[in-house]
């Protein structure tokens, strides 16, 4: 039996037959229950552990269909629309259903119907029931009111006026049940007869392209799963193929004989299609969760998914054919990495429109950051040779992430290079200095009052034993009674 508060009362939350069979129900009080038969087991409810069992019930059901909900803290949603026939009809999914659950332990009700509420109905208070179309009504005539899944305070209301039975509902005149017990009574009662539409909102996106792979033998090594996972991805290429796309983002469930699934998940920094890269790719992924996956007595049921697909740009072949292409063999370098290290394995410096350094790239994980895409040169195109090439300032091969400050006691004028400065408690004499190069914030933050910083004057300094350093002074002299101050910014080679 177990308990939950309700108030400032522990009461009876769930109870097995035995427990039903000593004439205790639910709601109520465990005092009263353990007046009544003292020897009576009680665990306390753990909300939390039964949502997490019911999701993994839910990942289980996927194998029948994609369309899986979650019904309040106790029950699923299958929508089973066109799925039957590759399970031998609808019985033959029901009791393949109910006999794969009751021997992973579970007592399971089950209904199937052409509505969720008639479903409902029929799995709660008729259990293991075929409704054939049309017959909603039937089914729900002779059954409770709380088969019309409704309030509790309405329930209660109905039955004091003699209302019992959902039929005693259906035969009633439905304006004044409207004006008495609101509209939600009959929002329930026409869901369920299949006038009005409900729609099952599965837990979980459906993937647009999806194929599997029904075994009669369970497979356990990772090899059979990587061949298997190539031989789905080879079915798998001639969709893609057909609406002119490649995967951005695949999953590989497997589903355990035992009820277990694993779901493995990669993603590609080009849109792919080819089944020996899609394998290498799942090889990485399994090699760094292999001590995670527990194949138990082994998975009877494969399947690898499209979560997420984009264009796939074809490319010209030459007479060998083969095509060139710079950029496939850094993807796919990159998209091992972060198969079997993860999404931030690898990181791609960004340009950013901004005039300070520290804030002018940013690194974003290699599959989020813009491909780098040359643009065709025009045939016949006569450049420009009079147009004097335009050199970029030198910038340090080492930027610090933060400027660091110095110490400058003197310099040549205001505005020039320091002769000496200290770093980190060390003196450096200055021998050569290039600049000053001028840098001032992004206009538009303090336009729009974002941001109030002084100017930054740039200097390329050389020391005595020839190190190069980049560092700049922060104000100007005399501009304002504060001085500037100085700061290490970066190193050259």
């Amino acid at each position: 039996m177990i308990s939950h508060r309700q108030g400032n009362a522990q009461r009876i939350a769930a109870l097995d037959e035995r427990a039903e069979a000593l004439h205790l129900k639910r709601g109520m009080g465990i005092a009263d229950a353990r007046a009544m038969h003292p020897s009576i087991d009680v665990v306390e409810a753990d909300p939390e552990a039964d949502r997490r069992l019911l999701e993994s019930l839910a990942d289980w059901c996927d194998r029948y269909t994609p369309l899986v909900a979650l019904d309040a803290t106790d029950g699923l949603f299958l929508d089973v629309t066109g799925c039957t026939h590759l399970f031998g009809g609808e019985r033959s999914m029901l009791d393949d259903i109910l006999s794969r659950f009751f021997h992973q332990g579970f007592d399971v009700r089950a209904g199937l119907a052409a509505t969720p509420g008639a479903a409902w109905a029929a799995a709660r208070f008729s259990s293991d029931r075929i409704v054939p179309c049309g017959e909603e009504e039937a089914l729900l005539a002779p059954l409770p009111l709380a088969a019309l899944r409704i309030e509790p305070d309405i329930r209660a209301s109905l039955e004091s006026v003699g209302l019992r039975t959902a039929g005693a509902v259906m035969t009633a005149p439905r304006a004044p049940l409207a004006r008495r017990f609101g509209v939600s009574l009959l929002l329930r009662l026409d869901q369920a007869l299949g006038r009005l539409e409900e729609a099952v909102s599965p837990r979980l996106p459906v993937a647009p392209l999806s194929v599997e792979r029904h075994l009669s033998e369970p497979i356990v090594l990772t090899d059979e799963i990587e061949r298997l996972v190539k031989m789905l991805a080879t079915t798998l290429k001639a969709d893609l193929e057909r609406r002119g796309e490649g995967a951005r983002r695949l999953a590989l469930l497997l589903f355990r004989v035992d009820g277990a699934v694993s779901r493995i998940a990669v993603g590609t920094s080009r849109p792919l299609r080819e089944p020996l890269l899609i394998q290498k790719l799942f090889h990485e992924r399994l090699a760094a969760l292999e001590q995670d996956i527990d194949a138990g007595y082994g998975f009877d049921l494969v399947r690898l998914s499209v979560l997420s697909a984009a264009a796939f740009d074809m490319q010209q072949a030459d007479l060998a054919g083969e095509t060139r292409d710079d950029g496939a063999d850094i993807a796919l370098f990159a998209d091992r990495i972060r198969a079997r290290l993860g999404e931030s394995a690898v990181l791609k410096p960004v340009a950013v429109e901004s005039h300070l350094p520290e804030r002018a790239v940013a690194t974003l994980p290699f599959a989020e950051a813009p491909q780098r895409v040359s643009p065709p040169k025009k045939p016949g195109k006569i450049q420009d040779t009079s147009s004097k090439p335009v050199f970029r300032p030198e910038r340090p091969i080492r930027l610090f992430r933060s400027p660091e400050p110095i110490e400058v006691p003197v310099t040549e004028m205001p505005e020039g290079p320091p002769m000496n400065f200290r770093w980190r408690r060390a003196l450096y004499r200055v021998t050569r200095a290039e600049g000053p190069e001028r840098i001032a914030p992004e206009w538009w933050r303090e336009a729009s009052g974002q941001e109030d910083a002084p100017t930054r004057d740039y200097f390329r300094i050389e020391d005595s034993d020839g190190r190069r350093y980049w560092l700049y002074r922060q104000g100007l002299y005399g501009a304002s009674q504060v001085p500037p101050r100085w700061f290490m910014h970066g190193v050259f080679a």
